[in-house]
């Protein structure tokens, strides 16, 4: 079986696992707080240009957007998301088991806009009954979307500027990030977005590490009594030098943007080679993400051979499916896929 499902079906990139047992028999301070997490902090904050930054490892996506979001909320507070958003319609109601409710915003590509954010502030603003009512507080955007697609440095610019006019904490959502990143080809940068969110994570779970989250926090009123919500929604890890050490082996020399953009130019080759044979696509994206809809008698051929995510239903014979690369995918199952492609658009 050759799993195209998701991007983290693979352990961690090689070099990854080199410094973990190169380090294994050390003995170091626990919950973050060792060398290596504290080297890996400075490294992120030289990255973002940011040496105020507070930098914290979390052991997965859940529990960084659950934390995050409860910094920044009051009870009667909401956040703002796509939705399709992933702590919409992926996390199990976990913010909502928080008390805070998620306000949605439809999306038909995985992005909101600027304009929506405005609309939805002013609408709270000017209902006259608004104390009965859930006050927006925090953007929630992911990059890249769960739909694959990317905010430019332009979208994010005019999203921070509304966010800063209505007094919003804007928070990015980067389990992916590094796809995104090499998607945009530099035009977006972890300067650019440290000038523009108030808080966001570089994404290691999908992106090269076995584990965890590198969450950034430039906002000062975010960063306060930050490590006591970590611990106690469950994203602090005893042996905390696992996490910083990943994210150094990731960073200190470019392998994150290195194996991102690996990730890209495969899902490039795979996207380009269904639309040669006609299929079309649920959204048109750049990332390592791509959704093509394909017949069912296809799906039901393969099945045995590749694993793919099912989307939705199309019509009686198609279905759109995710198919994901990763920084682990090999150059060969591609290629087994794209002449697997060929030959059965041939027959059909």
């Amino acid at each position: 079986m050759i799993r195209f499902n998701c991007d983290y079906s693979e352990g961690a990139h090689e070099k990854v696992l080199e410094k973990l047992i190169a380090s294994n028999r050390e003995q170091t301070q626990g919950y973050g707080v060792d060398p290596y997490s504290m080297e890996a902090k400075k490294l992120i904050k030289q990255l973002c240009g940011k040496e105020d930054a507070d930098v914290h490892f979390l052991v997965g996506g859940t529990q960084a957007n659950l934390t995050v979001i409860s910094a920044g909320l009051r009870p009667y507070q909401g956040v703002i998301a796509a939705d399709t958003g992933h702590i919409h319609v992926h996390e199990t109601g976990a913010i909502e088991a928080c008390g805070h409710k998620i306000l949605a915003l439809s999306s038909e590509d995985g992005k909101i806009t600027a304009r929506q954010i405005e609309d939805c502030c002013r609408a709270h603003r000017e209902d006259m009954d608004r104390e009965h009512t859930v006050q927006p507080k925090m953007v929630y955007i992911s990059q890249s979307t769960e739909l694959g697609t990317v905010y430019s440095k332009e979208e994010l610019s005019e999203i921070s500027s509304v966010c800063r006019k209505n007094g919003l904490f804007l928070f990015m959502d980067g389990a992916r990030l590094g796809y995104a990143l090499a998607a945009l080809d530099g035009t977006l940068t972890f300067q650019d977005l440290a000038r523009l969110c108030d808080v966001f994570y570089i994404g290691g779970t999908k992106v090269g590490a076995l584990f965890g989250e590198a969450v950034v926090i430039v906002h000062p009123s975010l960063k306060e009594d930050f490590r006591y919500l970590i611990k106690q929604k469950g994203g602090m890890l005893a042996k905390g030098r696992l996490l910083g050490l990943q994210f150094l082996a990731l960073l200190e020399d470019g392998l994150y943007m290195e194996i991102s953009r690996h990730a890209d130019r495969l899902a490039r080759q795979l996207r380009e080679a269904f639309r040669e044979v006609g299929v079309t696509f649920l959204v048109e994206n750049t990332t390592n993400q791509l959704f093509p809809v394909l017949p069912d008698r296809v799906l039901e051929e393969w099945k045995e051979k590749y694993s793919f995510a099912y989307q939705k239903r199309i019509d009686e014979e198609h279905s759109a499916v995710r198919v994901c690369t990763s920084w682990a995918t090999r150059q060969e199952d591609v290629d087994l896929l794209i002449e697997d492609m060929k030959k059965v658009w041939e027959e059909l």
